[in-house]
């Protein structure tokens, strides 16, 4: 089950081409076959799922920012070369490879990971038997 449609993507972030909605669908199940493996859904919480939603549209748009066919996408730039006589044109992107992930503001939203499993060392009084009566 998606928790996000291609509406929701779009209505966060852009009208996409006919091309851009299929691979949104895509990815759209996909991120939220990752936040199942993470996540106990309770489909009774509004909060959770609304949660689910927005999380699963900013992933999808991450892995979505990336160049176009073209190169010409801007979106997700994260630093920018020119040189007019030398005609370099260099851009470096923030998720270039597309990859779908949990950003660590989602993963505390969404409960994810925490202090799962380990322990935490206790502090008191040392009591050292010295052999004296």
């Amino acid at each position: 089950m998606a928790y996000a449609d291609v509406s929701d993507l779009e209505v966060r972030w852009r009208t996409l081409t006919d091309d851009e909605q299929a691979r949104a669908a895509v990815l759209l199940d996909d991120a939220s076959a990752m936040l199942d493996a993470y996540v106990t859904v309770d489909e009774t919480d509004e909060q959770q799922m609304k949660l689910l939603k927005i999380v699963t549209c900013n992933m999808v748009e991450r892995a979505m920012s990336t160049a176009s066919d073209d190169g010409v996408d801007l979106y997700g730039v994260t630093q920018q070369s020119m040189t007019a006589v030398g005609f370099t044109r260099q851009f470096s992107y923030a998720n270039p490879t597309g990859d779908l992930y949990i950003t660590k503001a989602e993963k505390k939203m969404l409960h994810i990971g925490g202090n799962i499993g380990v322990a935490r060392p206790s502090y008191g009084k040392l009591e050292v038997d010295d052999g004296t009566i």
